[in-house]
């Protein structure tokens, strides 16, 4: 069920409660693709990376090699937030005055440390990946971080494309201002500058920045109205939510699942990692009980989401060969 979901979309999100396995499944799922013939790229959004770990190499910002067909990213946090610091500032140094050169840089020491300033930087990024991937890949598998910190994540496109929209709304209100105020002007001070030819003055420079002010808002709300176009296009974008026969990474499955709908985010499937086995003894038997009734809640609370269980390994999944029979169970 969960390899349709990889054959059908383009861009796929895992995520849920840590430690529930969403690396694990993540690569697998990448690589069984990978195996029918998709180009595929996972990433992994979680500061706490195993994806490394679990391939056995190392992983950076950069695509990395993991098999035919299968390359794999890991996010880097800070470097991602120190290169959207500095792009930001270049640009505001080339919009301000130079004598303001060391202001901007105060203001970027300080943003670092703001809230939502590590946010912006890693949607910046995951942008970057959804449209490059898109272009060089047939599927892309985002392994996210923990449930909370995913599910703003997932809402921050549309939030923040309404900030950009109104600060544009709000710059050109100021224009149309600016615009009424100049009318007001004396004829000869409207006039001032111009040539006995009739040819203006060179542009005001102010008026210059206002507009690559306005272009470069322009860039980045289309950028992410893209963006949300994609995670909300269940044609193109799925989530699947992994999760462990327990009762508190069940709750937290129903929570997710709600945020990520009203978002409107197409929650593709449900999948149970590490059920316990049937028919293996007197304890096994008393966790299986124990793992039906909160299953039994949350097919309740979502009976129309698609569930697929995935049985308790006897050995931890490490290595191309391990994931490769792994992904046989998806």
């Amino acid at each position: 069920m969960l390899l349709s979901l990889a054959v059908e979309r383009r861009v796929l999100f895992l995520g849920g409660k840590g430690g529930v396995g969403k690396t694990t499944v993540a690569s697998a799922l990448a690589l069984a693709a990978s195996r029918q013939g998709r180009r595929a790229l996972v990433v992994s959004t979680d500061p706490a990376h195993n994806l490394g770990h679990l391939w056995g190499r190392r992983i950076g910002d950069r695509p990395t090699r993991l098999a035919e067909n299968l390359q794999g990213l890991e996010i880097d946090p800070d470097a991602t937030t120190d290169r959207h610091l500095a792009d930001v500032g270049r640009t505001l140094k080339r919009l301000m005055p130079g004598s303001l050169a060391g202001e901007v840089d105060k203001h970027m020491d300080l943003s670092r440390c703001s809230p939502g300033t590590h946010e912006a930087a890693v949607l910046e990024r995951i942008t970057e990946l959804v449209e490059e991937g898109m272009r060089e890949h047939d599927l892309v598998v985002f392994d996210t971080a923990p449930s909370g910190h995913t599910a703003r994540l997932m809402a921050l496109p549309e939030v923040m494309t309404a900030w950009t929209d109104g600060l544009l709304r709000r710059r050109e209100k100021s224009q149309k201002l600016g615009a009424a105020m100049r009318g007001l002007e004396t004829g000869r001070e409207r006039d001032r500058g111009q040539t006995l030819l009739g040819s203006t003055a060179p542009r005001d420079p102010l008026e210059e920045r206002d507009e690559e002010i306005r272009s470069i808002l322009l860039r980045r709300r289309d950028r992410l109205a893209s963006l949300r176009e994609v995670l909300t296009d269940p044609a193109l974008s799925s989530f699947a939510i992994v999760l462990a026969a327990e009762r508190l990474p069940v709750l937290e499955t129903i929570e997710l699942h709600e945020e990520l709908t009203r978002t409107g985010v197409d929650v593709g499937a449900l999948v149970v990692n590490k059920r316990s086995p049937a028919g293996r003894g007197e304890f096994l038997e008393r966790r299986r009980a124990m793992e039906e009734e909160h299953l039994a809640s949350l097919r309740t609370a979502l009976p129309r989401v698609p569930l697929q269980q995935i049985p308790l390994g006897e050995q931890d999944v490490v290595g191309a060969a391990a994931l490769e029979q792994f992904a046989r169970l998806l």
